[in-house]
């Protein structure tokens, strides 16, 4: 039976913050506490309070007024979330990397060279903590869902591993709520057929479940039972890639939403190049000040990563919309990604080949002397761009 591992970092964002910067350890931090926005991550002090993730800021301020409240960097969660997930690759050649802060590992078979789960668990936990300061909870179990469950158990800094022969003493005490899936509509459903526990799905047949809720009412019904997929997927490609802001005062100024624009494309074009892929379309998002949103998008024959590119893209879009509101969020993505490996005509070759070496020694610079060591001159004294320094 296999053996999976799900390594969750704690309060990953607000850890960070914490671990940057010392006089921030023990107290109550709240990221991307802009006026006008809402909490992106806050530690544990913070928590307590009931400030959460996807808070609005002002009631987060209300719960929590003492709290430290600072801008999200981005930048700097991507570096320390590439530096933990190289740390994995060294206690497991089968890594799937689920979200920016979390990970799944197959370790079926690695006693022979780490020692019992136990044993390793302790050791991948200890090796995060001396390679960036930050503290990780791990779950083990035979499948991958519950072992996401398993993680969340004994946070912070926990370890809880559910071998085979548990797992049925175990679903009938997980409340049918910790099922990945289970929201708060299909929980009033649950509820209403008497199901408060996990194991209390096995009431019912597979066929019951299926007439009911169609293909979800088959995974319920496996999970319900313990049983799901146990695959790690090694090579996940994302589909997309985006970056967006949302002001801290509403504004229909052009030249403003073009600088934001400009810094959003250098993000996205960033990540891209990175990662080794181009992208075909390039969409602008909009919300106005009444939460009304529009998107436009162009697509191109050739995938592209140029940062330029991308930029002017965006640029027309937005010249293209009738700014009768005011704005208060500007993003820039760009989709239908596929491995940079496209051969450009003659004409192309000439018209990008300056932006693509401009890109490929801006990203040399900024790998080698931080993010913010090199700054283009639009944005030279633009404020926006200090809050993503790494």
């Amino acid at each position: 039976m296999k053996r999976i591992l799900h390594l969750d970092m704690d309060a990953f964002f607000a850890s960070v913050e914490q671990a940057d910067n010392p006089e921030l350890r023990g107290r109550p931090v709240i990221v991307g506490g802009r006026e006008r926005g809402v909490v992106s991550a806050c530690s544990y002090e913070a928590r307590k309070f009931g400030v959460h993730s996807a808070m609005p800021t002002a009631e987060a301020r209300r719960r929590c007024p003492h709290g430290v409240f600072v801008p999200g960097r981005m930048r700097r969660y991507q570096e320390v979330s590439q530096r933990i997930m190289a740390i994995l690759d060294n206690f497991s050649p089968l890594v799937e990397r689920a979200s920016i802060d979390e990970a799944y590992l197959d370790i079926t078979g690695m006693e022979s060279l780490c020692g019992s789960s136990p044993r390793l668990a302790t050791a991948l936990k200890q090796a995060i903590r001396d390679g960036t300061g930050l503290a990780c909870s791990i779950g083990i179990a035979p499948v991958k869902f519950l072992a996401k469950i398993a993680s969340d158990y004994n946070k912070p800094d926990g370890l809880f591993i559910l071998e085979p022969e548990q797992i049925g003493k175990f679903l009938q005490t997980l409340p049918i709520e910790k099922i990945p899936g289970v929201g708060q509509r299909s929980l009033e459903q649950l509820r209403a057929l008497n199901i408060t526990y996990a194991a209390d799905v096995q009431r019912y047949s597979k066929k019951f479940w299926i007439a009911r809720c169609g293909k979800w009412g088959e995974a319920l019904y496996e999970r319900g039972h313990g049983r799901g997929s146990d695959v790690v997927e090694t090579c996940h490609e994302a589909k997309s890639e985006s970056a967006e802001n949302t002001f801290e005062r509403d504004t229909a100024d052009r030249d403003l939403l073009r600088r934001w624009l400009l810094l959003n494309a250098e993000r996205v074009s960033g990540n891209l190049r990175r990662s080794g892929v181009e992208g075909r379309t390039v969409t602008l998002k909009i919300k106005f000040t009444d939460f009304q949103q529009v998107t436009r998008s162009k697509t191109f024959a050739t995938p592209t990563n140029s940062t330029k590119r991308i930029f002017q893209t965006a640029a027309e879009l937005l010249e293209m919309l009738d700014l009768k509101k005011d704005v208060r969020l500007i993003g820039v993505g760009v989709s239908k990604l596929e491995k940079t490996s496209h051969q450009l005509s003659l004409l192309e070759e000439e018209l990008d080949e300056k932006q693509t070496k401009l890109d490929a020694a801006m990203d040399g610079i900024r790998a080698r002397f931080g993010g913010d060591s090199l700054v283009r001159g639009r944005l030279f004294d633009f404020t926006g761009r200090t809050r993503e320094r790494p």
